[in-house]
């Protein structure tokens, strides 16, 4: 059954924060990550407000999770750290 994450996230120092952007991605290709939704227009109806929205698709709970604690996704949060705001869940899926 997939899950998702479902993260927001506001950067604070954008020149900082391309360190993370840079390394995220090879820890997202070794789990077969598929970005549904990435920025884009969104509207903000309850809760703290974020400036970017990002839902990421993985074939199971497991895998989303191997994947947040990878060396590699470790490695990047790193570089983000200080640099943003961010709020970051893991959610499976519906079945059928």
């Amino acid at each position: 059954m997939s899950a998702y994450w479902i993260a927001h996230v506001t950067v604070l120092d954008p020149q900082k924060y391309k360190g993370y952007t840079d390394l995220a991605p090879q820890a997202f290709s070794k789990y077969g990550a598929v970005f549904l939704a990435r920025g884009g227009a969104f509207e903000a109806l309850e809760g703290e407000r974020f400036e970017r929205h990002v839902v990421i698709q993985f074939k199971d709970l497991q895998t989303a999770l191997d994947c947040y604690n990878s060396p590699e996704y470790r490695a990047a949060r790193e570089k983000r750290d200080g640099h943003c705001r961010a709020q970051i869940t893991i959610v499976e899926g519906l079945e059928g």
